[in-house]
């Protein structure tokens, strides 16, 4: 009786085991490993874990420094299964034959998208990609050492107001900073003209000069809320994190309009692991995942569930004015990529930067 009771034991155990639809052995394509390549700390703490646990895999967690960076990489012939691009490169690759289509019939959390985030121009139909956070471009200052009514009605010219010189941080990204001047200027941000981008450099130059700012990325995170310097160029997910930190803070999208940003999953053409990639995608859409998200990292998640908790009263970024960005300004656009005028600012903020 006793080695029929340890017998019932041990098939329960294995039956058990054997239940899990996570388990190695059980994946058809035999993967085991998941590659994925996404840019800085931008993904929930217990995301990558929790992945790991619920489908019995591995993932391989790898960082690029820049959209161009990762398209190099990927254009040499470097595999992975997965990578979180902005929309104007998305847009790139998939002119480009880079990325292959998503089976939206294994994308079952795809309701819960927000709907702010869906069919894109880069992407109409999210054919290739599916969004994965989405913000803006503004203006973080300290409401102690900045004037109000300044920041308001100079709007981006406030970043060249000598009041306020050895105080800024500017984000050292050429698109960001030339999408500023353009948008200061009263120009499109996806301007072709080459006398428009070279009044964006004159503008830019004098800001170098007149401003001596301080050229930095996440740096100025730590920056701003430690007091460092007194106002900075920040995406809204780092300047909702800034604002949970700094009660003295504050965040501001001038009304001349800024970039709308998406970054997206995709899978590139020469995945191993394209049905893996899926999992993880739609696991990453789940309310759960996705809360864990935005409270790792302060971004807006493309999940309408957990933005609508999270800003929401008693969320935690409720009345945070960088969480939940603004839609209704017909002046804000997002980049369209045009490789030829990448190739000029590029050199012109090369330019700036070494006056």
């Amino acid at each position: 009786m006793k080695k029929l009771l340890s017998l019932l034991v041990l098939l329960l155990i294995l039956a058990a085991c054997g239940s899990s639809s996570s388990t190695n052995s059980e994946r058809e394509d035999g993967c085991t490993v998941l590659n994925i390549y996404n840019t800085g700390e931008y993904i929930g703490e217990n995301t990558i874990a929790d992945f790991e646990d619920e489908f019995g895999v591995k993932v391989n967690y790898s960082l690029w420094a820049s959209n161009e960076e990762m398209y190099t990489k990927l254009l040499g012939g470097t595999s992975y299964d997965l990578v979180i691009p902005s929309d104007y490169m998305i847009g790139r690759m998939i002119e480009e034959g880079m990325l292959q289509e998503i089976d939206l019939d294994k994308i079952t959390n795809f309701d819960n998208l927000y709907e702010g985030v869906l069919n894109k121009s880069y992407d109409p139909d999210n054919t290739y990609s599916i969004p994965y956070a989405f913000g803006n471009v503004g203006i973080v200052y300290d409401k102690t050492l900045v004037s109000q009514s300044d920041v308001e009605s100079q709007g981006w010219e406030v970043l060249r107001n000598s009041k306020y010189a050895g105080m800024i941080y500017m984000y050292d990204s050429e698109r960001d900073s030339f999408m500023v001047a353009l948008k200061a200027l009263g120009y499109s941000m996806n301007t072709e003209s080459k006398e428009e981008i070279n009044e964006a450099y004159e503008w830019l130059s004098e800001l170098h000069k007149v401003m001596d700012p301080a050229y930095v990325t996440d740096e100025a995170i730590d920056g701003l809320i430690q007091g460092e310097k007194a106002m900075g160029v920040m995406y809204s997910g780092d300047a909702a994190y800034i604002l949970s930190e700094n009660e003295d803070m504050a965040y501001f999208v001038p009304e001349e309009g800024t970039n709308i940003w998406t970054d997206a999953m995709v899978i590139p053409a020469n995945a191993k692991c394209a049905d893996l990639a899926h999992d993880f995608i739609n696991f990453a859409l789940s309310d759960e995942v996705a809360e864990d998200f935005s409270l790792t990292v302060g971004y807006s998640t493309s999940n309408k569930n957990v933005l609508e908790e999270m800003s929401g009263e008693g969320g935690e970024f409720a009345g945070n004015e960088a969480y939940l960005i603004r839609t209704n300004n017909s002046n804000d656009e997002e980049f369209v990529n045009k490789e030829s005028v990448r190739q000029l600012i590029s050199e012109l903020w090369v330019k700036v930067k070494n006056q």
